[in-house]
Formats: C-alpha cells, structure tokens, sequence
C-alpha cells in the first residue's frame, strides 16, 4: 500500500469516524454536567446510575449493569462510591439466594431532587452545544439502544 492511500485512509479516519465524533461529543457532554453536579459531590456518571436506579428500584447490580450497557468494573466502582455516600443501599428485605436488589435511599431520593436546578442547566448547556437537531437525533438513538424495538 503506498504511503498516498494510507493517509487517504488516515485522513477518512480523522474526517469521519463515528468512534472519534461520538467520544469527542461524549466527553464534551460529561464535562458540562460534571461542572454542574459538582457542588453536590456527584460526577455524571453517579447521576446518570442514581438516576436509573431509580426507574429499574428495585435493580440487581447485573440488571442495572445490562440497561445501562456498562462494563462491570467501571459500574462497581461507582456503585462501590453511592453505597458509601448512602445514595443507594442492598435492600436486604428484597434479598432472594446470591439476588441483592438496589434501591435509593432516602437520602439518594432527596439528592435527585436536589440536583434537579443543577440537572436543567446542564440540560440547557448541552442543547446550546448540540443544537435541537443533534439533541433530537442523540434522544432518538439512545431511545432505541434502550428500548429496542420488539421483533413479533
């Protein structure tokens, strides 16, 4: 292969590859709802679990782990953190064999409720940047790997 193509395919590389555009607008979008959460000792990541927690309550860990299509590791180690918060806790009383279901705490519950100022502002931030264009296409895709669509 002459040196020529391979920079023609570096170049379509660096044009238009999905992997490099979607982390590049992934981190983007984190960053603006991490400089939001902050103040309430959260990052985007504890948010965004709190948040499906609460729709999934109650969860076991792999169930939580399966809707939010994240690895293992990365979501212990965020669950590892709402434990010790106290945001989240092992309902014992839901416990069935090596089944531990997580649910919000009371304190998790309030804190939602609290970032929500902080929550509509990121909202904002990440639109302006998006545009309603690519915020309605983000919803939409996300819609789907959620909620795929049921074959009959």
């Amino acid at each position: 292969m002459s040196d020529n193509i391979r920079d023609n395919v570096i170049g379509d590389m660096v044009d238009s590859c999905m992997l490099m555009r979607t982390r590049l607008v992934s981190r983007v979008i984190t960053n603006i709802y991490d400089d939001q959460l902050r103040p309430f000792g959260m990052n985007s990541a504890q948010f965004a679990l709190l948040v499906v927690i609460s729709k999934l309550s109650p969860a076991t860990a792999a169930e939580i782990g399966r809707f939010h299509h994240q690895d293992k590791s990365t979501l212990t180690r965020n669950l590892k953190i709402m434990f010790t918060e106290g945001w989240i806790i092992e309902d014992p009383a839901l416990a069935s064999g090596r089944s531990r279901p997580i649910v919000l705490t009371d304190a998790g519950r309030d804190l939602l409720h609290k970032v929500e100022p902080a929550w509509r502002a990121g909202q904002l931030q990440a639109d302006q940047v998006l545009g309603q264009a690519g915020t309605s296409a983000i919803t939409e895709i996300a819609g789907r790997i959620l909620y795929p669509p049921k074959h009959a």
